[in-house]
């Protein structure tokens, strides 16, 4: 099919909308492989830079500004606070970056700016004197790296048809995955080092970022649609659940899938240390270790969960089985006590975890109420991912507070268990993919 000049007008639903590709009903030819490949090495890079912290790096820095009885709950504090700019960024970006006049394209303008800057926000954190220091380079981070997210998990919309999505999908969290591997073995190897255990992974994500943005066959628009005001644009935000109940039912199971997933990774390293009492070295060894055999186990249930997604066109029945499998494993942590038990649990919510972020991407592609607005919507779904790691350090202290004391692993991860499991009951509501299709959806 030859390439079709982008074109500006009003669909049904009464948005603007602007083709790019292959018309009004998105791509349809299969992206082609260099897309593919350069979309997945860039989430690689972007999210070893973005995890890393999340995953380690932050708690090894607050740690040498802090006394060790107050690390966990000055760590989670910087988490939940920055995250807060990544719940407003992560939207307004997408919604931009749909509107953006360039000759270089929607998306390619953003994520290169994000890049630069998110190299000098890390390089912040690394050298930062105090905890107020790493927090103001940690919120950076969080605008910057939002630069690059919103317009790069766009670009699935933009440029993969709705028959390959899953398995194209898979790759966000595969490479989310990989990039946590990564970030734990780089923690591994600089522990000592704060500027190389940001920095370095940082100039890393710049470069496979700048790759695809030279990769992207981003197609620019010639008119910019008409938002109707700034009020008409902040209301853009608003994703009507009675008018979009499938698009609502997926929004929430992310929210609780989420937040028990953050419940787990923010206090991760704390729980090595206090309940399977490890030296701060020995923690970070089993974390990586851990990470690794989760990986493992995600990279492949990941992949076959996908293809079967797309070869039977079932979404919902998958989602529903991996979260729930994702909630037992996380339920296990509040029974685990050594090492050995704690690799076992890895597994299990790798395996989870890996069907899940496969076909719960493509199930929310799928969804979306216009899919020519798609970087703002897809904005605000991801709302469902940023406000949970906000929440996270806040309701994790809560649950760790309980019965008295400030060490109560077995209510965080009871906890964190009930909403991965609230998280696939909330998926039974919504449509599956041929009743969608029966009613003339996408």
């Amino acid at each position: 099919m030859s390439e079709q000049t982008p074109l500006v007008g009003q669909r049904g639903s009464g948005g603007p909308f602007v083709t790019l590709v292959t018309g009004t009903e998105g791509p349809r030819q299969r992206a082609p492989r260099p897309v593919v490949y350069g979309m997945a090495l860039a989430q690689f890079g972007l999210f070893v830079a973005l995890l890393a912290p999340v995953t380690v790096s932050l708690a090894l820095k607050v740690q040498t500004l802090v006394p060790a009885a107050d690390a966990a709950a000055a760590t989670g504090g910087v988490l939940s606070a920055a995250a807060f700019v990544a719940l407003i960024a992560n939207p307004v970006i997408g919604r931009l970056s749909d509107l953006t006049l360039s000759r270089w394209g929607r998306r390619r303008p953003w994520m290169f700016g994000g890049a630069v800057g998110f190299v000098v926000a890390l390089a912040i954190v690394a050298l930062a004197p105090s905890v107020p220091v790493v927090l103001a380079g940690w919120a950076l981070a969080q605008l910057t790296g939002n630069m690059i997210l919103a317009p790069l998990l766009t670009t699935i919309a933009d440029q993969v048809p709705e028959e390959q999505r899953a398995s194209v999908s898979a790759n966000v969290g595969v490479m989310q995955n990989l990039g946590i591997l990564a970030a734990a073995y780089v923690a591994s190897w600089f522990v000592s080092n704060m500027l190389l255990l940001f920095v370095l992974p940082a100039a890393f994500a710049f470069l496979t970022v700048a790759l695809y943005c030279f990769i992207l066959p981003d197609k620019p628009i010639t008119k910019r649609p008409e938002t109707g005001g700034w009020k008409v644009f902040v209301m853009t935000f608003w994703v009507n659940p009675l008018k979009h109940p499938d698009f609502a039912w997926v929004w929430i199971s992310r929210f609780l899938v989420v937040l028990a997933m953050f419940l787990f990774i923010t206090f991760r390293l704390f729980f090595l240390q206090k309940e399977v009492h490890l030296e701060t070295g020995a923690a970070v060894g089993a974390l990586t270790t851990g990470v690794l055999i989760n990986t493992i186990a995600l990279v492949v249930f990941a992949k076959i969960g996908g293809w079967l997604s797309d070869k039977t066109s079932n979404r919902k029945g998958f989602v529903i089985a991996a979260t729930a499998i994702f909630a037992i494993g996380t339920a296990l942590l509040a029974v685990t006590h050594d090492v050995p038990m704690f690799y076992v649990v890895e597994a299990v919510m790798g395996i989870g975890y890996g069907v899940y972020t496969a076909v719960d991407t493509a199930l929310v592609v799928d969804v979306l109420p216009n899919p020519d607005d798609s970087a703002k919507d897809l904005g605000v779904l991801n709302i469902a991912n940023a406000l949970p790691q906000s929440l996270a350090g806040s309701v994790g202290a809560i649950l760790l507070g309980l019965g008295g004391g400030t060490e109560n692993y077995g209510a965080l991860f009871w906890g964190a268990g009930i909403v991965a499991f609230l998280g696939a009951v909330t998926i039974l509501p919504v449509r599956s993919v041929a009743q969608r299709h029966a009613e003339g959806h996408n």
